[in-house]
Order: C-alpha cells, then structure tokens, then sequence
C-alpha cells in the first residue's frame, strides 16, 4: 500500500512538530508549512491525500484557506483544526467544503478516527459527513438538530417557527448561548418563500468594531489601510434571502447607526464605494440578553430595536426541555458512533440520571460536546458516568473543589499582597460564571474586561473544561 501523504498548516511550529511525530509512527508521510501562504505553492508542486489546516492562521483564517485549497485540489479531503469549538464554527467549515473538523485541546485518538475515515472515503468524489449522513436518515434538516423534540416547549417553537415563516417579518430570537438560535433562523429560512436562497450569519460578537463595517457591507479596494483586495459584504453575500446577525447586542453602537440606514433604506454602498446596490433581504437578528434592556443601558438604539421587532421567539434553555433529553443523546449518540465506528447504545442508568440533574449551562451545544467526549472515552457498549466531566459526574465534588481552592489560599502560610489579590480576583471570576451561567460574553462585560482577557484569565485559574481551550 503506498504511503499516505498529509500537509499539515499551522502557524504553531509545536503544533506541526506534534503532529508530524504522532501521524509519522501510524504510517503517514507528513509534511508541515507554518503560514497559508508558504503552503500554496507546496499544493501546486505536489499531491497530498489530505490536509489538516488550522482555522486561524496568521494569514489566512479557516474559511479563506479552505477556499485556496479547494482551487488547486478540489477532491482532497480537509480536515480544520479550530480552538473555537462550537457549532458556527463546525457548521461554516463543512459548508465550506472542508470534511470535518476537530476541536483543540488535540485528541490523538480522534484525530486518527478522522484521518483514517476521510481517506476511505475520499475515492468519492463529493464525501458525505457522518453528522450530516445522520441528519438525513432521521429525516431531520441540516442545522435543525438544536431544536428537535416532542416537550411542550419543543412544540411550542415549533409552532411559532411555522407561523412566521413564510412572512417576510423580521424576527428577534432571543436564547441562551448554545440554545440553538441559528439553528432557529436556518428552519425559518428552510420554511420560507427564500429557501432556494442564500442563508448567511454573521456573529457580530467575533468582530471588531473597525471591521463591522467592512463585514456587513463590504469596501473597496484601498477604502482604508490593508484593504488590498475589494470584499463583498454580507449583506450584499445575503441579497435575495436571508442574513442572520447573531449577537447584535455587540455590535458596536456606532455601527448601529449604518446597519439602521441600509435597514430602512434597503440599499447599500461599499466602505470607499460610490454605487449603492438594492437590497432584498430578510432579517433576522438573535441575542442572549433583552434589547430593550439593552437599550436601557445605552448600548442598542431604540430605532433599530423597533425596526427589528416584528416578531420574537424565545428559545427555551435545556435545562427547561429535560423530557427532550433522550432525544438528543440519541440522535448525537448515532452520529458520534458513526464518526468514531463505535457500537455504544446508550448511557448507563448513573449517567442518565447525571444528565437529568445538571443544569447545563452551555445548553444542547454542551450537550454535543459531553456526548463526543464520553463516547471516545467509553470502551464498552454504555456511556457511564465515569466517562463524563466531573461537574456533571459529582457535581458536589465540583463545587467543593472550588471552595477548597479558597480554603487553601487562607491556610497558606504566605499571606502576600499579591495572593491575596489573585484569590478576590479568582472569587470575583467565579461568582459572576456562576450568575450568568458561564456566558462568556456576559461575564466580561459584568467584569468590564475583553473576552480574550477573561479566557487568559479562567485559563489560569483552572476555571475552562478542556473543550473550551
């Protein structure tokens, strides 16, 4: 059998190195580039029978690298690396045409999984997912698998998604993070008159305030410092069907003014741009928190509140969907079995009840994630609760475990200034988690620090689950 070869993109040389030595022992011929743009020429000059990118490279993110790679070789399987490991994120890169994605901390078992499935698979010309394999034979449409169940609740959205979408309302929808809010806006697109149309979202809480602008309405070449290349907005990406912003909350309110103008005037120009182009698109917006709320504190316009307003729909927390448990550690248990080659039927009685109490407070996209990892972990036929994460397993332990982290730093014998201000400073981080159900996005803002600041931050206090690193 010849020797399989993998590119391997990341502009972590530790990354690349690790890798290199993991996937040489089982048999791989790997090659590493440290940029996007030293491993062009390297796809041009020679054939791999996979590549392995990671999704933010320092000159190119996941979704422009895929791109790159599909034009040179359209057929080979690529797998994204990606230390966001969340829906959007899974969603936006199989989209995109990449076969599948894996999530840091690193599994090398998982990887392996991975690896070895693309390359079965990648005589095909056109690789069917297993997650989207799955969504198919239970005849649930992609992106719909947040919102499926038979509780109350379930229907109850149901029913409010089937009212308002063959409308052309715009539509607030208002979840906790991981609730299934894009998965909300994708049904209302797939039911509508526009569903032959494109759907695009944008999380307007990933970029920054001087690239809102840009990402919403595009620019011009040369419109403002770096802008090398003319980009299209997404907005202008949407026309003829659906835009989702997520997040709106963070939209930078300057940039609320803008977004209010091409709403009402359903026209937009390009950052450096004289044409206006006509738009005919429908909104939907989706946030975590009241926007009359937000408004209240002077941080979303009344106006743009209004406009947007024409319907709302409240998706309800896991913890509030309990009898739709088993629905959905079925259907992620079927697609991780598939994913992985495993048999597993099930979660053991301890586990099921283990579930059954925890709060979630990452919802059913924690879910997805608990069920990945105790699935891999499992080595039998049941997933128990020793294969679970010990805030879920003992949640009393968990909670003890935190206090103890307290006890010890006042029984210690130093009593420095700067232990002190590390312990408060750790107290503060974990009661505000706490209050706000670990909404990241929430707790920086309540601590009035960046998101980036506050993961260094739970980083250091042992505070993140090895899935959020």
């Amino acid at each position: 059998m010849d020797q399989k070869k993998i590119l391997v993109i990341d502009d972590d040389v530790d990354t690349c190195s690790l890798l290199s030595r993991f996937l040489g022992k089982h048999g791989f011929e790997v090659t590493a580039a440290h940029s996007g743009k030293s491993a062009l020429p390297m796809l041009r000059e020679n054939k791999y029978n996979l590549i392995l990118s990671d999704f933010r490279l320092g000159d190119f993110d996941g979704t422009q690298m895929l791109a790159e790679i599909k034009k040179i070789s359209p057929d080979v399987p690529v797998i994204i690396i990606t230390g966001y490991s969340d829906i959007k994120t899974a969603v936006n890169v199989i989209k995109s045409g990449a076969y599948d994605y894996v999530a840091k901390p690193l599994i090398p078992d998982e990887i392996l999984h991975i690896i070895k499935r693309a390359l079965d698979s990648s005589s095909v010309k056109k690789p069917v997912e297993p997650a989207a394999k799955q969504l198919h034979e239970n005849n649930i449409p992609d992106g719909d698998q947040f919102i499926i169940g038979e509780s109350p609740e379930a229907k109850e959205l149901f029913k409010q998604i089937d009212l308002v979408a063959p409308t052309s309302y715009s539509v607030i929808i208002y979840g906790e993070s991981g609730s299934g809010k894009e998965a909300v806006a994708r049904s209302i697109h797939q039911k509508s008159p526009r569903k032959e149309k494109p759907f695009v979202a944008l999380d307007c809480g990933a970029i920054s305030k001087d690239l809102a602008g840009s990402e919403l309405f595009g620019h011009e070449k040369g419109a403002f410092t770096g802008a090398s290349d003319a980009k299209t907005g997404h907005f202008e990406l949407a026309n003829g069907g659906t835009l989702f912003l997520d997040e709106i909350a963070n939209l930078p309110y300057e940039v609320q003014a803008a977004l209010l103008r091409v709403v009402q005037e359903r026209k937009v120009r390009k950052l450096g741009g004289n044409k206006e182009i006509s738009l005919d698109v429908r909104i939907l917006v989706a946030s975590n928190e009241d926007l009359m709320e937000s408004h209240h504190k002077g941080k979303f316009r009344e106006d743009l509140f209004h406009r947007f307003n024409e319907f709302s729909i409240h998706v309800p927390p896991l913890r509030d969907r309990k009898k739709d448990m088993i629905i959905f550690v079925n259907y992620f248990l079927a697609a991780t079995n598939a994913e992985l080659n495993k048999n597993i039927s099930g979660l053991s009685e301890d586990a099921m009840q283990c579930f059954m109490q925890y709060q979630w407070p990452g919802n059913i996209r924690e879910l997805k994630n608990v069920m990945k990892r105790a699935a891999l972990l499992s080595d039998g036929t049941l997933i128990e609760a020793k294969h679970l994460p010990l805030e879920i397993s003992n949640p009393s332990k968990f909670i003890s475990s935190d206090s103890q982290h307290g006890s010890e730093k006042e029984n210690a014998s130093s009593t420095s200034l700067k232990n002190a201000a590390q312990e408060a400073e750790y107290t503060a981080i974990l009661k505000v988690l706490k209050q706000v159900n670990f909404n990241k996005t929430k707790a920086a803002q309540l601590l009035n620090i960046d998101r980036k600041t506050l993961y260094n931050k739970m980083r250091s206090f042992n505070l993140l689950r090895e899935d959020e690193e």
